[in-house]
């Protein structure tokens, strides 16, 4: 009977703390429930039942306080911008006044109606915290009434749709495939002349002479930019001089070259090509020597021509301010035509044949070099071999800029022919140099 009473008694506290926390806020439900906790204990005698008792309510306690602190936490909140009278600085507004001194007071939802009453109360019992009203806000701009207002989309409907206009009929259009242009052509020449004048009586002796020499060059060349090169190079330069000491002539040539220079590549790596290379070369005019009328060479007389295949590599240095090509030709045919019957022994031919023939290899390099904006280096080295004569050529060319279409040459060529006959003072060498100021032009 003493436990019955016991249990009558605690499920009677639990029913009042059970209501009272529903009445109540969070903390005094957690109040209540101590308060009955301690209750039982000073009225029971029976330690161990209460104590059993309020431990378990203390873990149930854990465990409610455990899932309010998870709901707290996954609880969002709408904002409501119609709170912001509230915290804002003080402001009369005109709906509160509206809603109180109005005959038919236009109420609007619970929300509204609440926080216009609290301002007005604010109003009434500390009208000096108002600071600004509704019609400064107004002028000022800055209250909007749209804040809560649902945007709606208008749509117009008709009744009939407006017919689509037809399509004029495609009309055949010519279309025109233009192809790359993978050509490039290019050139450059120049006319200059040298007056050296000096007097009978002239300590050192010499001679007084004219000369004047023209060059032009031009280049047409191919590229697919892909693996195909085809590059083209033709060289003409002529030169004439006259001299007091020479009875025979008038004048005679210094200078003559008509050279041709094809190469076909295939891109083997990089820069790398594999080469076919031709080179052929004749002059323009009869050659003479002073007081002599001994012809030492001319026209196709000698004509060479070489064709040689092996690799080239693109030289492209400093900032692209060296340029030009290596050709290693290990492998060439080399063709000789000599048309006047007394020139056949002086370039190496033996008994009445007028040509030659033999292999052997060559190497070639072409390269230029702008040390600066006014000076160009310019050179040519040529070797070819055919293991019983050898052929050297080095031609050096320093080009000064001193207008855009006057500028100054200075040229060198040493020569090694073992082919030739040979000179009793430079043996097989030979050597050619002058200088020269005059006209240029590039294009």
């Amino acid at each position: 009977m003493k436990y019955k009473y016991i249990f009558i008694l605690v499920a009677a506290m639990l029913m009042t703390v059970n209501v009272s926390a529903q009445r109540k806020s969070k903390r005094n439900a957690k109040k209540a429930v101590v308060a009955v906790v301690d209750t039982i204990a000073e009225k029971i005698d029976t330690p161990l039942v209460v104590k059993n008792y309020s431990d378990s309510l203390v873990v149930l306690r854990q465990k409610l306080d455990s899932i309010q602190r998870v709901n707290d936490a996954l609880r969002s909140e709408v904002s409501d911008g119609r709170y912001f009278r509230l915290f804002a600085p003080t402001t009369f507004y005109h709906s509160g006044a509206n809603k109180s001194f109005s005959l038919s007071p236009n109420r609007g939802d619970e929300v509204t109606d609440a926080i216009d009453q609290a301002m007005m109360s604010l109003y009434l019992r500390r009208p000096d915290l108002v600071k600004n009203n509704e019609s400064r806000l107004r002028a000022a701009g800055s209250l909007r009434e749209d804040v809560n207002q649902e945007l709606t989309q208008e749509v117009d409907l008709t009744e009939k749709a407006a017919p689509v206009p037809d399509e004029p009929e495609a009309v055949p259009i010519g279309l025109v495939v233009v192809k790359p242009n993978f050509w490039k052509f290019k050139g450059d020449g120049y006319l200059q002349f040298l007056q050296n004048y000096v007097s009978g009586n002239w300590h050192k002796g010499g001679e007084s002479n004219y000369s004047a020499v023209g060059a032009v060059t031009l280049d047409m060349n191919y590229n697919d930019k892909d693996r195909i090169t085809f590059d083209n190079k033709l060289e003409m330069k002529l030169g004439f001089q006259t001299s007091r000491t020479d009875t025979v002539h008038k004048f005679k040539t210094n200078n003559d070259l008509l050279r041709l220079t094809s190469k076909l590549g295939l891109q083997a790596h990089k820069r790398w090509y594999y080469t076919l290379q031709l080179l052929a070369y004749t002059q323009f005019a009869r050659g003479f020597k002073a007081n002599d009328n001994f012809v030492y060479s001319d026209f196709f007389s000698p004509f060479k021509m070489n064709v040689g295949i092996g690799m080239e590599y693109k030289v492209e240095a400093f900032n692209k301010r060296l340029t030009g090509n290596l050709n290693f030709l290990p492998l060439s045919f080399n063709f000789m035509y000599v048309g006047r019957d007394a020139l056949v022994s002086r370039n190496g031919i033996k008994g009445d044949h007028h040509t030659l023939e033999d292999f052997g290899s060559q190497f070639t390099a072409n390269l230029q070099w702008k040390i600066l904006d006014q000076v160009t280096y310019k050179t040519r080295f040529y070797a070819n071999t055919s293991y019983h004569r050898a052929l050297v050529e080095w031609e050096n060319q320093f080009e000064l800029k001193v207008s855009k279409y006057i500028s100054a040459n200075l040229f060198l060529y040493p020569r090694f022919d073992d082919s030739n006959v040979r000179d009793d003072d430079l043996g097989y060498f030979q050597f050619q140099e002058y200088s020269s100021l005059g006209i240029s032009y590039t294009f």
